[in-house]
């Protein structure tokens, strides 16, 4: 983590998306890089259909060099952005401490914005657990609203959103039991103040 703790602060919770969230979204890239496997029939169709071209088979055609050239440059494409989803997964993290909710958003493999929002400012925590595999799997929403701006941090997709609500607000309510007003003194109650 690269956010300084205050003194006296501490992790409570680190948070990322669902490895579920992770895997769907990584299922997508295996079957692109399956795809061109599809097209070998095809191509030997079509060059069997095709008057002097000859039969060409399917061990001909993958032993082309211009075929593997294409299939490499296809495959590096496809891995570095599944790279990039994946160093997107596990820089993209939610941090709850004693005092504050850290969020660390990684855009890119060079753009990162870190802000934090202060749990004495918070007003409203919400969840949201929608669809068969967040209810079954147990993954969703959690928003947290300050107080007096329109600030809010939404985190997506992670796991038991209902837990970490309950956490973040024993901690406002921790937060709160140690900032409470000192009990008043009949003399100061006697002079009005």
């Amino acid at each position: 983590m690269e956010v300084e703790l205050e003194p006296g602060e501490r992790v409570m919770r680190a948070v990322r998306k669902h490895w579920f969230v992770l895997a769907i979204t990584l299922i997508p890239f295996a079957l692109l890089a399956w795809l061109p496997t599809l097209f070998l029939p095809f191509l030997k169709f079509i060059s069997n259909a095709v008057p002097h071209t000859g039969s060409i088979s399917t061990v001909t055609f993958v032993a082309n060099p211009l075929f593997r050239l294409a299939y490499g440059l296809w495959l590096i494409v496809l891995w570095s952005a599944a790279f990039n989803t994946i160093t997107r997964y596990y820089l993209n993290e939610w941090v709850i401490t004693t005092t504050r909710i850290i969020s660390i958003h990684q855009y890119g493999f060079f753009s990162r914005e870190v802000s934090s929002l202060l749990l004495a400012r918070v007003q409203d925590v919400n969840t949201d657990v929608e669809g068969l595999f967040g209810t079954l799997i147990g993954y969703g929403q959690l928003e947290v609203q300050s107080a007096g701006t329109e600030e809010h941090f939404i985190m997506d997709d992670i796991a038991n959103p209902q837990g970490l609500r309950d956490l973040i607000m024993s901690e406002i309510a921790a937060l709160h039991e140690g900032t409470a007003p000192t009990a008043v003194s009949p003399l100061e109650k006697l002079a009005g103040l």
